[in-house]
């Protein structure tokens, strides 16, 4: 149980950082985290190695995650109230420039979920966690080549994504 209380305290935060930065609503990332950890709890082999735990670890996030947007999306909310609570903003949003967000953030989200899921990973486990290559390998299940070329093809294609958005906001 104590290798288990070292291995929760030194993945707590960089799981809860993945998982928010998919989710980006604190609640809902707590929870999901607390999912990733019973899960783990019940059946992580802590005889692996550090690394391969490591990595196992995030592949349960990425599927606890995937779960989680596969529900929400299942799910319709029943009356326009239960729209406006959940964050929805209406058809006025996104027509009308001035009530849009501007800031780095929202566009950084927008291209980031803009991106296929292999891409969006690699960005936040290099650029938002500031993870090393050798760390990404490990998470992502890759070599660390084929992690730069993944990074090199994810940023190629962020940056086609805001020149396309750019392009249209002129």
């Amino acid at each position: 149980m104590q290798e288990f209380q070292s291995f929760y305290r030194e993945n707590l935060g960089p799981i809860y950082r993945y998982i928010y930065s998919n989710v980006r609503n604190q609640q809902e990332a707590e929870d999901l985290t607390s999912q990733v950890f019973l899960k783990a709890l019940r059946s992580l082999d802590l005889k692996r190695s550090m690394q391969s735990a490591q990595a196992w670890l995030f592949r349960v996030a990425r599927t606890t995650i995937a779960d989680y947007w596969r529900a929400h999306y299942r799910g319709t909310p029943g009356s326009l109230e239960d729209l406006l609570e959940a964050g929805w903003e209406g058809p006025a949003a996104k027509e009308d420039p001035s009530l849009r967000s501007s800031g780095a953030e929202d566009r950084v989200q927008g291209i980031l979920q803009e991106l296929p899921e292999r891409y969006r990973e690699v960005l936040i486990y290099r650029f938002l966690m500031n993870l090393p290559i050798r760390e990404t390998a490990s998470r992502m299940g890759l070599t660390e080549s084929n992690v730069k070329v993944v990074q090199f093809r994810a940023l190629k294609y962020a940056a086609n994504l805001e020149g396309v958005a750019r392009g249209a906001t002129k």
